[in-house]
Parts: C-alpha cells; structure tokens; sequence
C-alpha cells in the first residue's frame, strides 16, 4: 500500500491531484476502528472531523462548558493575563484563540503574550536527533537538577530570544547565585546551630540597628520592589538580575564584613541584631526567588521557617510575595555603600599594581571622590583594605606626573606652522596644572608666539608616570592613592597576618570543628618563632589556640613559605577533659 504522506505533502499538490489523494484513501480515513485497550470494545472514529486548531482555540470556554453553564467562572478567568508559548505557535494557537475570541465576544483573549525563542546548542544551531545535537531533558535534569536549568533560562536573555544551551553555561549561573545563596543559607545555619539560635524568641528592632544591618535591609527591600515590578512587566531576566545581586552582596559583602559578630561569645544584642538581620534577608529572598527556583527555595523555607513555626504555611509556595517595607529603604545609605565599594575596588587594583598581598598592612591610602566620608565608611574602607589611615584629599594629582606630545594627526592640519612651538611648549608645562587646565575646561590653551592655541584631549598624547612609593588608580570621578613604603613593623604586622592564615587553613585541612580549642607549633625558623613569641596573644586569640609551642612541631604539620621565609608548623585539637 502506497504511504499517505505527511499533511504538507498533501498540501502542496494541486486541487485535482489533492481530491484525487484524499478519495483514494477515504476508506482509510473514514473506516480507521480499533480496540479499547480496557474494555475491548472496537471504537471507530466518527467522520464529522474539524481542525484541531478549533479545539485548541475553544479553549478558554469549552473547558467551562460556557455558554451552557460556568458563566460567572469563566467571566472571571476571561481574559487570561498572559499567554506563553514558543514562537511556533504565533500561527497556531495564538492565531486560533485570537480569531476565534474576536468573533465571538469581539475581545482578545489574553492580555500579554510572551513568546518564547527556541533552544539552540552552543554554537547556535537548531538541535535536531539528525545533527546529534539535541539534549536530552530528563539527562539534563538528572545532571544539573531543575531549579538550575530553569534559573539558566530566566537569567541567559529575554524569553523571546533564542537560548543557546549547554552545560556550562548551566553551571555558571548555579555557581553565580544557587550556590552563593545556599552557602549563605549553610553559613547561617551553622553558627544558629551552635548558639541554639530560634528566630520566633527574638524581634528585628530596625531603630537599634547598626548600619550594615540597615544598609542590607534597604537592599533586601529594594530588591523585593524591583523583582516584583519587573515580574509584573514580564521582565524576566531584569528581575532574575536583581535576585542574583541582591545575593551577591549579602554574601559577598554582608556577610564578609560581619562574620566576626556571629564568632562573638554569648547572645549579645549586636549577635542577635546579625542574626535577625541575616533570618529575614535569607527568608524574604527565598520567597522571592520562589517561583524561579522552587525546589532550593522550598529547602531554604522548611528548614528557616517550618522548623521552629508549625504555624506557619506548609509550604513556601503557599506564602504570599513579600511586602515591600518602603520605611527601611534609605537610598542615601545605598549610594553611599555603593561609593565605598567603589573605592575598595580601586584600592584593591592599586594593591595589585604594587604586587602587594592584602595581608600586609599599609600606612595611608588617599581618596578624591565626590564627597567625603564619614568615620563609620573609613573605618570599613581602611580595614577591608588592610590600611591603616584613609585620608580625603580633593587634590591626589601631586601623586601622579603628566607629560603632553601634540597629536600630530590632528595638531598638524590645525596648526601646521606651530607645529614645533607647540611640541615645545608641551615639554615644558606643569603637567599637573596642565592637566586640571584640562579637566576642569576641557582644552589646553596655550601662547605660540603670540597665536592663541586651543588643544582638547584628542589633539594631545598623554603619558602619566607614578610618583616614587605611590600607586594610583583613577575611575571617573573617583582617585585612589596608596602609599606602598612598608615600614619594619608593617612589615612585621603581614607575617603575623600570614602565619594566622596558615593555621586557619590547617585548622580545616586537620578537620576541626569552629570551636576547637588547638595548640600551634611551629619550629626550622628563628625569624618566624620570634614574630609569634612577639605577637602570640594576638595569633591564640584569632585561631583559638592555647598555647604555641616554639621549636617543636607534633599533630598535623606542614611545611608553608611565608614571605620568602620557609618554616613548619603543627596544629593539634586539646582533648576535652571528661
């Protein structure tokens, strides 16, 4: 028997040719039966037989039986907010349920239509069985689990775009922000662990709080009201956007600098202002995050939340979206983190430049910026770059030297003849008066033998050369200036630094717990046992140790290179007396 052939096979013969196919296979067509697979009865398929597109556009009544009952249902569901389907179903359903709506109620049937693009592989093609390019989803569910890949598609580009696919992009964007929150999560758990922390005995006083605690709190808030105007505009990936830098800088920032108040002895007031901080950040984002990652955000609430509030909704998919606290949010404190941040970035490239490692102290770093800042700011900026005073000057040029050349590209056809009166001129100007002339009126005006020259930045080469011991980096506005001359005991300060590191690392590396009380050896280095005899009330204090035992090296032992200084250290657990 000859093949039917596909539908569109049948579409392109001509007329005569089509309803010569079509009453060639009638018998087929009308008369196809078989058996239900239950009962056993033949079943044959009835001839009155229209597009199923019809159906598929009757959706939106048909499924309420409408108009012959449900009319108040439907009336409340029609139309629907929005319609999502790939951009194959523009003619298709999209088509089907618009026609069909406009001709009976005169209206569209949905509001918004997203359009999703197709799946593509890596390089961009359409994944195709034939190619051998094609995913298999359930593998990738299997590998990378659901919350990534849906987080992969919400975070990539718009919906409508298409999305190319593979591994490990999938894995960056789980690194970026599932695996910043969860380890955010796992970091508050362990210390609420240890201190027996319970969230429902305790209230978030936000007048008594410190001002990291204010400034995440304005950020948490901020971030809830552009989630849910973005989600509310369909804008997916600008709210996917937020979510993942919200969590950035509560982990990478919050955290960072307030890990210490969580290692505090006791419950005290700024433990618990951490705590609670920390509580309603963690629990607010994973109700926002909710509907794009359900699985981990499901985890985060049944731990944080259900474990010690039975009363609270069973699950986290059946809490309302968080309010928006518009009282918490202070733009200006906002603004002014996001300057600090701006100056530990440049203050960290200086370092860089210098080669010099953020564990040995610095005297004195100099800041231009817009305006200064008070000492609650400096005090965070001198210690997150390991600096001992941070000074705001408005002028850090005399840090910097300038030299001018005329751009002859575009000095020549300007001022041919003075030409080099010019060049002359340049090599003998304050560069550093030359510079704010520059700045500050955009040209360089200079007298050539009594000819007026205006030079703006294109028509100069500039070159710029560090002062001796100085280190500066410029971005827009805003100058950082560190002084890298290191004095003995700076330099002392940075072995004392390193050698807390290393048994910190060791601590870790030998498998004790937080609390593990050590006891450090440390021997083959006269230069280093002198700097930990000087300074061993400060090395027992940071890494909860006993006792250092000079000259000797038992427990777990390493062999470290510390500045250029080869020595071997031991850490041990003291046993606990029963």
């Amino acid at each position: 028997m000859e093949s039917v052939g596909s539908r569109q096979d049948l579409y392109e013969k001509s007329g005569d040719e089509r309803a010569k196919t079509i009453e060639l296979h009638r018998p087929y067509i009308d008369d196809i039966t078989m058996k239900c697979p239950d009962c056993g009865k033949t079943m044959h398929r009835v001839p009155e037989v229209i597009d199923c597109w019809f159906d598929s556009g009757a959706m939106p009544f048909a499924q309420h039986h409408y108009p012959f009952e449900n009319k108040d249902l439907f009336e409340q569901q029609f139309p629907a907010d929005f319609i999502s389907e790939a951009v194959d179903q523009t003619r298709g359903w999209f088509y089907s349920l618009l026609a069909e709506s406009t001709l009976l109620f005169n209206k569209a049937p949905y509001k918004n239509v997203i359009v999703l693009g197709h799946v593509q592989d890596e390089n961009g093609q359409k994944m195709s069985k034939s190619k051998g390019n094609a995913v298999d989803p359930f593998d990738a569910l299997n590998k990378y689990g659901a919350d990534a890949i849906r987080w992969y598609f919400y975070i990539n580009s718009a919906p409508w775009l298409p999305n190319r696919f593979h591994g490990k992009a999938v894995v960056e964007g789980q690194r970026k922000f599932m695996s910043t929150l969860w380890n955010t999560y796992a970091f508050f758990v362990l210390y609420a662990n240890i201190d027996n922390f319970d969230a429902t005995k305790y209230t978030l006083n936000y007048d008594k709080l410190p001002v990291m605690d204010k400034w995440l709190l304005s950020k948490l808030n901020t971030m809830v009201k552009t989630v849910d105007e973005d989600l509310g505009s369909y804008k997916i990936p600008e709210a996917a956007r937020a979510l993942q830098e919200f969590v950035d800088d509560m982990s990478n920032w919050y955290v960072r600098r307030s890990r210490e108040r969580f290692w505090a002895k006791g419950m005290e007031q700024d433990k618990i202002n951490a705590y609670m901080t920390l509580y309603t950040a963690l629990v607010t984002v994973a109700k926002a995050a909710a509907p794009m990652i359900p699985f981990m955000t499901e985890d985060i609430y049944q731990n944080l939340v259900r474990s010690i509030d039975a009363d609270a909704p069973e699950s986290i998919h059946l809490c309302d979206y968080p309010e928006v606290n518009e009282a918490w949010i202070d733009k200006d404190l906002e603004a002014n983190m996001e300057e600090l941040l701006e100056i530990v970035v440049l203050g960290r490239a200086c370092r860089n430049t210098a080669n010099i490692k953020n564990r040995q102290p610095i005297g004195t770093m100099y800041v231009k910026a817009e305006k200064a800042m008070d000492k609650f700011y400096t005090d965070i900026i001198a210690d997150e770059l390991n600096v001992k005073e941070v000074k705001f000057a408005d002028d850090v040029e005399s840090f910097i030297s300038y030299s001018f050349k005329p751009q002859l590209r575009t000095v020549g056809p300007k001022y041919g003849k003075l030409l080099n009166g010019i060049r002359t001129a340049l090599s003998e100007i304050d560069g550093t008066a030359a510079m704010k002339e520059l700045r500050d009126n955009g040209v360089l005006v200079l007298d050539i033998d009594g000819n007026k020259v205006e030079l703006a930045e294109e028509d100069l080469l500039i070159e710029t050369a560090q002062s001796e011991g100085y280190v500066t980096e410029t971005d827009g506005e805003t100058s950082v200036v560190l002084d890298t001359n290191l004095t003995p005991e700076l330099i002392q300060e940075g072995f004392v630094r390193e050698i807390i590191s290393k048994v910190q690392t060791m601590r870790k590396e030998a498998g004790f717990e937080v609390m593990d009380k050590i006891i450090v050896y440390a021997k083959d280095n006269d230069k280093i046992m002198d700097i930990m005899k000087a300074n061993q009330d400060e090395i027992k204090c940071e890494v909860l140790a006993e006792n250092i035992v000079l000259g000797d090296a038992e427990g777990y032992t390493k062999e470290w290179n510390i500045n250029k200084e080869a020595v071997t250290l031991g850490v041990s657990k003291v046993q606990e007396e029963n």
